[in-house]
């Protein structure tokens, strides 16, 4: 049977100060009124039943997106004790989905991308799906074209066709440095795609993926699931989960299944408009702007201001700016960041040395 499962456990640090620990950008209402974990699960309509849709993110967290999403039913909730990277949340997710259904074949989705239209994007996951299905041992993943050659995404090296839908995934190269990622983005369309964090495999092609490449990660995830669902259930999650590696499901399964004989890394390309709303800059193309290339997300008043993004938590605080030019101005009551555009990969920074320096009020 076919699942979804939305991997909603980031920090989202860059998108400091509006996204906090007690309140992380995927459960921010800052797009249209609407949240990315809304926007994640309402978009998966008529690919996957809401019942067979699992949300994994922060056990703290879990009343948030209730409430987000009143439909999700009891058990399709998984509570992360702390965060060990995607290789665990999608390890320990695919083994609970696999405990109830040994044939499960998982769609993984990450709860910040903005993506359409909605309808092509339905058919081609369905489309990952089929080659899941029939290509048991092989893991599929999404593939974007790249506009500039970033260092954030990881690349896919594109091979033969394994079907009509997909090709064969000649390497996978997870972030490279700033030269490699040049090579491959001047090597031009067809040849190298990003990764999109998106993937369909089937649950035991995952799992046995895991006890290959990680088997200390296997085999606690394997004894955090052999007591699901019996009263030792929540001790054993709680000391497990915190020791297992922390790790990519990236660089620990699909670089090296990349150059596997027993299994099969498969691309589909994805033309469509997607965004990962993982920084201001990427945020602020979600919102209105006005003749002078301002986005606006507040109340505000700008004079002889070009480029600037504000944004405000509070829709009754007034934000007036006077001659500025390609800034970041994010308001919120604790805390307000003023920054250069071109310095927003500094945000991540500024959120690190707020916590050694002020502490938990303001992050």
């Amino acid at each position: 049977m076919r699942y979804a499962l939305i991997m909603a456990g980031g920090s989202g640090t860059r998108l400091w100060p509006m996204s906090r620990e007690s309140t992380p950008k995927q459960l921010l209402p800052f797009i249209g009124g609407k949240n990315l974990v809304q926007i994640s699960a309402h978009r998966l309509e008529g690919l996957v039943p809401a019942a067979n849709r699992t949300i994994c993110a922060s056990h703290q967290h879990e009343g948030l997106i209730r409430q987000s999403l009143p439909e999700l039913g009891a058990n399709q909730f998984l509570g992360e004790p702390c965060g060990r990277d995607t290789l665990n949340a999608v390890g320990f997710s695919a083994a609970i989905i696999a405990k109830q259904d040994p044939d499960a074949v998982i769609a993984v989705f990450t709860a910040d991308h903005i993506i359409e239209p909605i309808d092509k994007f339905l058919k081609i996951v369905d489309s990952g799906f089929r080659v899941a299905e029939e290509h048991p041992a092989t893991l599929v993943t999404f593939g974007i074209a790249p506009t500039h050659a970033a260092t954030g995404y990881g690349y896919l090296a594109l091979g033969q066709p394994l079907d009509a839908h997909s090709r064969v995934v000649e390497q996978f190269k997870e972030k490279p440095d700033k030269a490699t990622a040049q090579i491959y983005f001047s090597a031009g369309p067809g040849k190298y795609l990003w990764n999109s964090g998106m993937f369909v495999w089937r649950a035991k092609t995952l799992l046995d993926c895991i006890e290959r490449f990680c088997p200390v990660n296997s085999a606690g995830i394997a004894k955090i699931a052999a007591v699901w669902g019996t009263p030792r259930q929540a001790a054993v999650l709680a000391e497990v989960y915190p020791t297992l590696p922390k790790i990519s499901v990236d660089f620990a399964v699909m670089e090296p299944a990349s150059r596997d004989t027993v299994v099969k890394v498969a691309a589909i390309p994805m033309p469509l408009s997607w965004l990962d709303v993982g920084s201001w800059p990427s945020f602020a193309e979600t919102c209105v702007h006005d003749d002078s290339g301002n986005a606006v997300a507040a109340k505000v008043l700008q004079l002889k201001t070009t480029n600037t993004l504000v944004a405000s938590s509070d829709p009754s605080h007034l934000i007036v700016t006077v001659g500025c030019k390609d800034l970041i101005v994010i308001h919120t009551p604790e805390a307000t960041l003023i920054c250069s555009a071109d310095q927003a990969e500094m945000v991540k920074e500024v959120q690190k040395q707020v916590t050694e320096k002020f502490g938990k009020p303001y992050v």
